[in-house]
């Protein structure tokens, strides 16, 4: 025990003076409180000392303690006001006890009192503040001794500890707060800042192109097998050169073959070649674009619309990457990197057996759906730009579009895609008669829609971005779905019968389209989509109309 106030006073200046350092060497106010604790408990001859802090319940519970097990300090939880703790911590006044036997506040949770029932044992409680807000409440017990008058010298020093961890208690939580608020900040920029894709040869900033883009960029480094999904004009084989030039087989050739443009026998010859004699006409040996495109890409575009008995061929090749030419023996063995490319639905076409099921497997690995051009509206004045830039580069002409043309043709639906857009944003630069194109210099590449457009655009004077001005339709899903049910009639009941043909009655216009669809379209567009004068132009009753328009997936959009 300290005998004289000279050696009290250096000893209380020196336990200050540790406790500062410590508190001051890291925020991990664990750590450094726990320190604090037992630099006092050392030097200045205390049984126990104890740091309670405030929860996000309300409750004070025990931060640290020292003198204490792990079960005593377990069972230092106190509400406020509850006992001394909870009083000092309410009324952010600090509160000595001479002896915690007679003291009815003492709740003596922690076993203090049972320690030494015989002897005289003193308790001080002293408010943790800072900010003019009290965190938690540092206590401390000793034993008493003949010194009645040190108690004052002990809340003294319990006061300035108290301060100085308030301070760091506060600097601690102002750190963390600044911590998690500059990380909730870069998680907020990285998921904002999300890597930009690009591809050479195409264009899109939208958030559908670029995921394709991504799972280009993904893919294009392995030697897996890639099926392009997506509608005729938006860019299949653009893409597949991009799969063929991000591979580690850039320099190598890039061999295309239109599927469809070929009957069996003629891509038998060409993709496998033949030898000399092998039918009439083969004069020669020819290799065939497979043996062409040893170590580089192949890309067999239309894959949908190859027959059944060459299917069973392609299998072969896909499965062994070896062949024989037509007319041949010899078996060759090639290294190509297989893109395919179509537009049909292949899980429609598997089911109903026109597609080998075995073959949709082998080519089905990796793939990639490319969006039509009315679903990334946002990516249309991007092209415009690009194809008129380039017009202009080809034909030393500086054409350029207005706003509101602009408007109007992020607006049209553009069934043929890309490759409608491009051509007719050719048509037009080609004819116009200076160098602003207008909304009326476009020739209509859809009459069906642009004059509901551009009542539009003059209504609104401005067209919401992604909205589908003119013909909304969706077309059929490219990945495999479950049609909706449709009700059973009976035989005799017209208005229940989804109509198999809709024909046209006599006072029908001679522009109307061929296709069922196209005509549906055609009689809603000539009737300001009203379904029931729609029905009257067609000849079928209003709930005819209704199921048709169900069964082509026709959206009726109110204008």
């Amino acid at each position: 025990m300290v005998s004289t106030h000279h050696e009290r006073a250096s000893i209380e200046l020196l336990t200050v003076y540790q406790v500062s350092k410590i508190l001051g060497s890291s925020l991990d106010i664990f750590k450094t409180f726990r320190e604090a604790l037992n630099v006092m408990v050392s030097m200045m001859g205390w049984r126990r000392a104890i740091v309670s802090l405030q929860t996000e319940d309300g409750t004070l519970q025990g931060m640290c303690a020292v003198g204490l097990s792990r079960e005593e300090s377990a069972r230092l939880v106190f509400g406020v006001g509850e006992g001394i703790v909870g009083r000092v911590f309410a009324s952010g006044l600090p509160m000595v006890v001479p002896d915690i036997n007679a003291e009815p506040l003492f709740l003596n949770r922690s076993g203090a009192a049972d320690q030494s029932p015989n002897d005289s044992i003193a308790y001080i409680a002293c408010p943790i503040k800072a900010d003019r807000r009290t965190l938690g409440v540092l206590t401390m017990d000793r034993l008493v001794t003949d010194r009645s008058g040190v108690f004052d010298e002990d809340l003294r020093l319990l006061s300035m500890v108290a301060t100085l961890m308030g301070q760091n208690l506060l600097l601690h939580r102002s750190v963390s707060a600044e911590q998690g608020r500059l990380y909730e900040e870069s998680r907020r920029l990285s998921k904002a800042l999300k890597p930009v894709y690009k591809l050479d040869t195409a264009i899109g900033g939208s958030p559908r192109m670029q995921e394709v883009f991504a799972e280009v960029h993904q893919a294009a480094p392995t030697k897996t097998t890639v099926l392009l999904r997506g509608e005729s004009g938006t860019g299949k084989e653009v893409v597949a050169r991009a799969v063929h030039n991000l591979s580690p087989r850039k320099d190598e050739p890039f061999v295309r073959v239109n599927c469809a443009a070929l009957t069996e026998s003629l891509l038998e010859s060409e993709l496998f070649g033949h030898e000399k004699g092998a039918f009439t006409g083969a004069v020669n040996t020819r290799k065939g674009r497979f043996e062409m495109a040893h170590g580089g890409t192949l890309f067999l575009d239309e894959i949908g619309d190859i027959s059944a008995g060459f299917q069973a061929k392609l299998l072969r090749v896909l499965q062994e990457r070896e062949f024989e030419r037509v007319g041949g023996t010899a078996s060759i063995r090639v290294d190509v990197r297989m893109v395919l490319a179509t537009n049909r639905n292949l899980e429609k076409m598997v089911a109903a057996g026109e597609f080998r099921a075995d073959l949709y497997y082998r080519i089905n690995v990796v793939s990639i759906f490319l969006p039509p051009l009315r679903e990334r509206r946002e990516d249309i004045p991007l092209m415009v730009e690009h194809f008129l830039a380039r017009f202009n580069r080809e034909n030393s002409r500086k054409v350029k579009v207005t706003p509101r043309a602009m408007k109007v043709l992020s607006s049209c639906y553009w069934p043929g895609n890309v490759r409608e857009l491009e051509n007719c944003v050719e048509r037009t630069a080609t004819m116009a008669h200076n160098e602003d194109l207008t909304d009326l210099s476009f020739p209509c590449h859809d009459n069906r829609c642009l004059t509901q457009v551009l009542h539009h655009v003059d209504r609104e004077d401005a067209v919401k971005p992604g909205r589908p001005i003119g013909i909304p339709i969706t077309e059929i899903p490219l990945r495999p779905a479950v049609p909706p049910a449709r009700p059973s009639v009976s035989e005799g009941d017209e208005d229940h019968r989804p109509p198999s043909t809709i024909t046209t009655s006599s006072s029908s216009s001679d522009d109307k389209p061929d296709g069922e669809r196209e005509r549906l379209i055609w009689a809603m567009e000539k009737c300001g989509w009203v379904q029931a004068k729609a029905a009257r132009l067609l000849n079928i009753t209003p709930r005819q109309m209704g199921y048709a328009l169900q069964k082509y997936d026709i959206e009726v959009r109110k204008f």
